[in-house]
């Protein structure tokens, strides 16, 4: 089973009894991971186990099913014996809202974006839902706090397409205390280890079998040959669970100095006190000659220029003279990806190619 490929594939008797996901390479190359029913049934039994589904629960998928974010939801209710109902609308959190209610759905995974989205518009969450896995970005503290006011029973999550869905997420018990990011708690069946660099390490049941590459139109199947795959995210690991940093090839130097650009985007959110939300902006870092690079700023249009105005003079008060920032940038088509996320490849080739 292919989600997301519009590409013929070859015909690789390896992946006939797999599920494939579209996600980008480092090097940009077209490059499907590869998991295996088992192990995506793994995943889904553990976030059950650790959520209390059961047979009379309801999964609701509010997220595109090519994502394994949203298979993974599929993949639970299935395992669980459960309903599951599908929100086949456009995204408008109203409307999302009542269909909870109308379905009576129990446990749903949404991204930061759409939990934006429902505190902007203030709607309260209907009795029946008792959890929401938050995953695909960070969700900052005051977002998650502004949604539990509003009854959002908002669970922070950390995985990765290779992981089959999610690696950790919080426990219903989260739910007794203010919402906080992180820690976030290992779910059982995945062993951690973090190398010196900080960069995660993972084994387990749920992990992918291999990827199907393509280079020079030509399709190729690399099977993972080491129990433990290395990632490229950055975390902090303890008895109480993960703390994601950030990817390691978000992190550039400037002046001699290393700068994590999600690091400077999660500061800019918590300034902004809720105005601004992770997914309508984004750090740019772009080749400069003497500095190594220039950090620039770019911000969907729909915010008023005025509070990123603000917000920007009131980091650049604090902030060190390498991790200063550029003029900002307003783009009216904000390129995000269908989760949300800020296409960070083609905000760079805009910001490198425009006139500043």
């Amino acid at each position: 089973m292919v989600m997301g490929v519009g590409d013929d594939l070859p015909d690789a008797s390896e992946v006939s009894a797999s599920v494939l996901f579209q996600t980008s390479g480092s090097t940009g190359d077209a490059k499907w991971v590869v998991l295996s029913k088992r192990a995506l049934l793994v995943s889904a039994t553990a976030v059950n186990e650790h959520l209390g589904v059961g047979e009379d629960s309801c999964w609701g998928l509010a997220l595109p099913l090519r994502h394994v974010g949203g298979f993974g939801v599929v993949a639970r209710a299935y395992q669980a014996g459960c309903q599951l109902a599908c929100f086949g609308k456009r995204w408008d959190a109203g409307a999302f809202t009542e269909w909870l209610a109308d379905e009576q759905v129990t446990h749903t995974s949404l991204v930061p974006t759409q939990v934006h989205d429902l505190v902007a518009a203030q709607v309260a969450a209907p009795a029946s839902l008792k959890a929401v896995v938050v995953g695909g970005g960070r969700l900052d503290r005051q977002l998650g706090r502004d949604a539990r006011r509003l009854g959002w029973p908002v669970l922070a999550s950390y995985g990765m397409t290779e992981a089959g869905s999610q690696i950790a997420t919080q426990g219903l018990d989260a739910l007794e205390q203010d919402y906080e990011p992180s820690p976030i708690p290992v779910l059982p069946h995945w062993q951690l280890q973090v190398g010196d660099d900080q960069l995660l390490k993972i084994s387990g049941e749920a992990l992918f079998s291999g990827c199907l590459v393509q280079k020079n139109r030509e399709w190729s199947y690399c099977e993972r040959s080491e129990a433990v795959h290395t990632t490229s995210d950055r975390v902090e690991l303890d008895a109480a669970g993960i703390n994601p940093l950030g990817r390691a090839d978000l992190q550039v130097k400037v002046l001699g100095e290393l700068v994590d650009l999600e690091a400077l985007e999660r500061e800019l959110v918590e300034l902004s006190d809720g105005t601004i939300s992770a997914g309508s902006l984004a750090i740019i870092a772009v080749p400069d000659p003497r500095a190594g690079c220039q950090l620039v700023p770019v911000f969907d249009a729909v915010l008023e220029k005025s509070v990123v105005e603000q917000v920007l003079l009131k980091r650049a008060a604090s902030a060190p003279g390498y991790c200063q920032l550029q003029s900002p940038v307003f783009l009216d088509d904000f390129p995000r990806s269908e989760l949300g996320k800020p296409m960070r490849a083609v905000l760079k080739s805009r910001v490198s190619s425009a006139d500043r």
